[in-house]
């Protein structure tokens, strides 16, 4: 169904937009940080420009890979907008990943230039990259934020690299929008992180359609609590009161009362973010008697949507209309919500309404099925990303006509709402974080004891699905899950992927041809009321 309404392309950059604000209106506001930090237009461009400046001055030059590993913090700001100045593409990983991870980004992306923080909660980045850089012959300049004394010659601060650059203009680089500007890793069946490359205009245009869906103006502030490494953080965190007139309000880390507190201070109107973070919010404001008038609109997504809690946020939250969105990396943003006054049931029960998308529900064959009937669905818009960077990827990806293979399995109803019943891609959605499978199994499996190893999603009270993992054996002794956790952990797998559940197993179910069954599983973690907290 071809439910696209507006095909045209903003043709323009981060850069070129951020250097009009700065101009037209250079004391306005752009962004506001949870730590109280305010940065105005005329400071984000001056920033850019001094760090795009210091870029190219150690010699980076356009089309080159810049990493950048960093919470929500102000520097993640001028970082991206340098970024677009110097015609670099920018690479945006997520600060939970550890060196298996960010090892294969690094070498598969070739990044030149790489921004880590120095220690989150104890864990230090700087260490991490030390280990890995031997083999990464691609990484020639090392840069930390917050970097304290100790670091090495190897590493410089990021208040060198602005400093280095003085208070000129620097050379713009001159860019096609069609030209690929970001490149997001994400999760898939094969085991390491896919390679997602979107256009300046692909990007845009995931922005647009959530702007024009929801209305979104000068009266509005979006509370970003969402990476700004993930897609939804860094469209509609870092390039939002870019793009549009709303502006945005940054938070490093989620803390439900530090939440409640900057909505009501700021008046913040709306926010597009993962599951956990709306039923911790109801809860809060329901414990606290707050009803939030200022806010309006809360886009959830990322991890299953239970209908009770969009219904709940509406009874709650005085103004705010919680709404269901469905979409991914690959093709942000399929489906934007109902928000009309009479549609709370369609935003409860549904995953969304489709905008400017077409959408085809398919079965095995690839055959389309029509509407109100199960099948995988297959999207394909302006929105959607230009391919993988593998070449074997896109082929097994896409269709012949063009349309994205989602690996979703779900209905288009008569509505144009999509409704996801299952999911065919072997993938675990922790808090809005895709986890894969085959990684985490390719981890247990090297346990002496374990033959067969399956890793699935389990309910996650919070989170809305964790890792349970059964295992079959070679012999009678067992690993325990501290000895699971303690694999992962030895091979540097982020935290957020380790097992929280430990089965062990006769046999696995499969089918005829030998592959696990593993809706199957699932449904035994159902019916032993396994739930993860």
């Amino acid at each position: 169904m071809n439910l696209i309404t507006d095909t045209s392309f903003r043709h323009t950059t981060l850069a070129t937009l951020a250097q009009e604000r700065a101009s037209s209106r250079p004391d306005d506001t752009a962004l506001l940080f949870d730590s109280g930090v305010r940065l105005s237009y005329a400071e984000a461009w001056h920033q850019a420009n001094q760090l795009a400046r210091g870029i190219q001055q150690l010699g980076v030059k356009p089309g080159a890979t810049l990493t950048f590993q960093l919470p929500n913090i102000p520097e993640s700001v001028p970082l991206a907008i340098a970024a677009s100045i110097c015609g670099l593409v920018i690479n945006p990983v997520v600060p939970i990943y550890r060196g298996k991870e960010l090892g294969f980004i690094l070498g598969d992306a070739k990044t030149e230039i790489l921004f880590i923080p120095h220690r989150i909660r104890g864990f230090d980045y700087v260490d991490m990259i030390r280990e890995l850089r031997s083999g990464l012959p691609h990484l020639r300049h090392v840069i930390c934020c917050g970097g304290e004394d100790d670091l090495s010659e190897d590493v410089l601060r990021f208040e060198d690299v602005m400093q280095s650059g003085g208070s000129g203009l620097a050379d713009i680089a001159s860019v096609d929008p069609d030209d690929t500007k970001v490149v997001l890793y994400t999760s898939g069946t094969t085991g390491n992180p896919k390679a997602v490359r979107h256009s300046h205009n692909t990007l845009a245009k995931a922005l647009d359609n959530g702007v024009i869906a929801w209305g979104l103006d000068d009266r509005d502030m979006m509370l970003m609590p969402s990476p700004v490494t993930h897609v939804t953080g860094y469209v509609n965190g870092i390039e939002l009161p870019f793009f549009t007139d709303t502006k945005v309000l940054l938070m490093e880390s989620w803390v439900v009362s530090r939440a409640v507190e900057l909505i009501e201070t700021h008046h913040a109107t709306t926010c597009v973010s993962a599951t956990p973070f709306l039923r911790e919010l109801v809860d809060a404001c329901r414990e606290q008697g707050k009803d939030l008038p200022s806010f309006r609109l809360f886009a959830c997504g990322g991890a299953a949507v239970p209908s009770a809690l969009i219904y709940e946020a509406s009874e709650v939250l005085a103004n705010c209309r919680a709404v269901r969105v469905y979409g991914s990396t690959e093709v942000p943003l399929v489906t934007v919500g109902f928000v009309a006054d009479n549609e709370t049931q369609l935003a409860a029960e549904t995953d969304g309404r489709v905008y400017n998308y077409e959408v085809k529900i398919c079965d095995d064959d690839g055959q389309d099925v029509g509407r109100n009937a199960d099948g995988e669905i297959w999207v394909r818009g302006p929105a959607m990303m230009q391919g993988y960077r593998d070449a074997e990827q896109n082929a097994a990806a896409f269709s012949e006509d063009g349309f994205f293979q989602t690996g979703d399995i779900g209905q288009l109803l008569d509505s144009d709402a999509i409704v996801i019943t299952d999911r065919k891609k072997d993938i675990i959605i922790r808090g809005g974080e895709n986890l894969s499978a085959r990684e985490i199994e390719e981890i247990v499996l090297l346990h002496p004891a374990v033959a067969e190893a399956a890793a699935v999603s389990a309910p996650h009270e919070r989170l809305g699905e964790g890792v349970a993992v059964f295992v079959t054996l070679y012999g009678d002794e067992a690993p325990t899950l501290a000895t699971l956790t303690a694999l992962c952990a030895e091979h540097q797998l982020a935290k957020q992927k380790w097992p929280q559940w430990l089965s062990v197993v006769a046999e696995m179910p499969k089918t005829p041809s030998g592959k696990i069954q593993k809706a199957a599983l699932r449904a035994q973690l159902k019916e032993q009321g396994v739930q993860l907290s």
